[in-house]
């Protein structure tokens, strides 16, 4: 007798509907949020007197805020930087780290990273927990740059480091 019971009293409940009043609900669709279109904007970040021009991302990334901070440093430097990413979640990060002055210090700034070059500059490359491939160039004494991406966007990490450029102001 329990089982009829049972059943009797799950398919009340889903003829209620969930209301069971005098009339049907409408259904309310919340609107997403405003993204911020910052396409075709670069932004300028400084270290000290250099100034550095970012590109501004494809027009498929908003800018999803700012960061003054990367766990991956071995080192407390200051760190400036912006973030951007898409409808599918996938992140571009640029930024400058600034306080490293030669590439003996530049080379042990990230522990388990492997070190390279970038423009004839020494270069790090490693990948964080989450898949965000990291790479970071010593562009001049005390300052260097920071780019990153998670796997749907790495193609876009050559052309924002290729674009990244002084700003001679």
């Amino acid at each position: 007798m329990r089982r009829p019971a049972a059943v009797f009293l799950a398919f009340a409940l889903a003829a209620c509907g969930g209301g069971c009043g005098g009339g049907d609900p409408e259904p309310r669709a919340t609107p997403p949020p405003a993204a911020k279109q910052v396409a075709g904007k670069p932004v300028t970040l400084t270290c000290g007197t250099t100034r550095l021009k970012i590109p501004a991302p494809p027009r498929s990334l908003t800018r999803a805020g700012a960061f003054a901070r990367l766990g991956s440093l071995t080192k407390r430097l200051t760190v400036r930087g912006v973030t951007w990413h898409d409808a599918d979640g996938e992140q571009l990060r640029a930024g400058v780290v600034c306080g490293v002055r030669t590439a003996e210090q530049f080379a042990t700034l990230v522990a388990r990273s492997t070190l390279t070059a970038y423009r004839g500059k020494p270069a790090l490359r490693w990948t964080t927990r989450g898949d965000l491939r990291n790479f970071m160039w010593l562009e001049r004494p005390g300052t260097a740059v920071y780019i990153a991406a998670t796997p749907g966007l790495t193609a876009q990490l050559r052309q924002t480091a290729a674009a990244i450029k002084q700003d001679p102001r």
